[in-house]
């Protein structure tokens, strides 16, 4: 049973800084795609970045520069460090098992002006 647990969220002024976490269990992630998305109120959900198993990044245009996605293999986790927050980056933030219906509960941001 695959399990994935995000945490790290919370109230901060933009131009501030974050780092989530998404701790995975019955699952390597050293060997699989795994993604962070969010979803802000009244919106949709939106891919946020990506990290493969060899280790190709992608990043959304909006984050570009400011967000950089990672993971420790030996605590079987993945990071993603949130830069220069900025009001708009308020949301709930997932991590996925890209591929799968795997999906953690999610961590809110909020960024105040």
């Amino acid at each position: 049973q695959v399990e994935l647990v995000e945490s790290g969220g919370g109230l901060v002024q933009a131009g501030e800084s974050l780092r989530l976490s998404c701790a995975a269990s019955g699952t390597i992630v050293s060997d699989i795609t795994m993604a962070w998305y969010r979803q802000a109120p009244g919106k949709q959900r939106e891919l946020v970045a990506t990290i493969t198993s060899g280790g190709s990044l992608f990043y959304a245009s909006s984050v570009k520069g400011r967000f950089t996605v990672s993971r420790d293999n030996a605590k079987h986790t993945v990071y993603l460090q949130m830069n220069t927050l900025k009001p708009e980056d308020t949301a709930t933030y997932f991590c996925n098992h890209v591929g799968t219906a795997y999906w953690g509960k999610g961590t809110l941001v909020t960024v105040s002006s």
